[in-house]
């Protein structure tokens, strides 16, 4: 074991690993690769400004404390975390990677599963927590609280053993033929059981909202079943694009445990798969969005406060007065509009 944790500083293992498994190191930094590399940059932090937003526009507003935008804030965090995560993804690698030991090679990947599991379980909490509402006579007692704290706690807690499971032993440093292709210091053996256990609980995220559906559809309480489904419509948006984006990538991670070394040339591609899954974490603030007017009202709100400010810096500098006129999308919201006292996601309809 202490043979092990020596090399976790070595100068040369990580491209040991990748001679081992990749038949040609592509890590010249040309010109179409650092296009590629900016491109990847500035979605990333548009991931960041957007779901900065809203966590914003959910810690600021008490309105939006109920569970579902908890959650759902909760949600936001983890895709906050995986651009920045991303970003320094990007940032190390190409010729970078070749220079990196072992352990920073480890919090680089590392830093990214952490940030996946938590989207993975922050999916899992809020079908739970809408299992729990819609199945109990008091969906919203005293233990609320104390459910929302352990459901988030536990999420990001099995997200750090899971993501931090190669840094404290299950790698492949010492036995090149067990290492992954796409992933060159991981084993086979541990990238298929964390792709196994995002399947499952996606099946079973799958199979929660299913019977969700069922007992609602059953239900005798009109208002209740319509404000439910439009609900459920909106976490089931959610839930599919979050199935689109990353199905490739977990396909060709279940496609590299049963390739043997340098037999399937399509792994060496796996960076495009995963830029398209980055794609998810850009999507869910502008679902949750889009579903909310009173959530879009409160996102939008720093925009309109930027545009109200450089109206007044206009008025300063002497702009006349008549191309000073008011917009009245701005307007409209600090008048005529209330926003109900505990909202969720719904575009027209606000409820409990």
């Amino acid at each position: 074991m202490g043979s092990l944790y020596s090399e976790y500083l070595s100068s040369t293992k990580v491209q040991e690993h990748y001679n081992y498994t990749k038949e040609t190191l592509d890590i010249n930094d040309t010109l179409s690769r650092r296009v590629a590399s900016a491109l990847i940059i500035i979605l990333c932090c548009a991931i960041v400004v957007e779901n900065l937003l809203v966590l914003i526009a959910v810690a600021r507003n008490s309105k939006f404390h109920s569970a579902m935008y908890l959650f759902l804030g909760n949600l936001a965090a983890s895709d906050l975390l995986a651009g920045v995560a991303f970003i320094a993804n990007t940032l190390l690698s190409g010729s970078v990677t070749l220079q990196l030991t072992p352990v920073q090679w480890f919090a680089r990947e590392g830093s990214a599963f952490i940030t996946l599991s938590a989207s993975v379980f922050s999916l899992l909490a809020i079908a739970i927590e809408r299992q729990v509402a819609i199945t109990k006579v008091k969906p919203y007692g005293s233990d609320k609280s104390c459910r929302m704290l352990l459901l988030i706690g536990a999420s990001w807690l099995i997200s750090l053993v899971l993501g931090g499971l190669p840094i404290l032993g299950w790698n492949c440093l010492g036995h090149l033929e067990a290492c992954s292709t796409v992933l060159p210091l991981y084993t086979k053996d541990y990238v298929l059981c964390v792709v196994t256990i995002f399947s499952v609980i996606l099946l079973a995220i799958v199979a929660l909202y299913v019977r969700i559906y069922c007992v609602v559809r059953s239900s005798q309480r009109d208002v209740a079943v319509s404000q439910t489904l439009a609900l459920l419509k909106t976490v089931t948006i959610v839930l599919g694009v979050f199935i689109i984006c990353w199905l490739p990538a977990f396909s060709i991670l279940v496609l590299d445990y049963f390739c043997s070394v340098r037999s399937c040339p399509i792994l060496y591609k796996a960076h495009y798969f995963f830029a398209f899954a980055t794609l998810n974490s850009l999507l869910n603030p502008v679902i949750y969005t889009w579903r909310s007017r009173d959530l879009r009202r409160e996102v939008l709100r720093p925009l309109q406060c930027w545009r109200g400010a450089a109206g007044v810096q206009r008025r300063q500098v002497g702009t006349p007065d008549h191309h000073l006129l008011p917009l009245r999308s701005f307007s409209s919201l600090e008048k005529g509009t209330h926003m109900p006292t505990s909202p969720t996601i719904l575009e027209d309809n606000t409820v409990a």
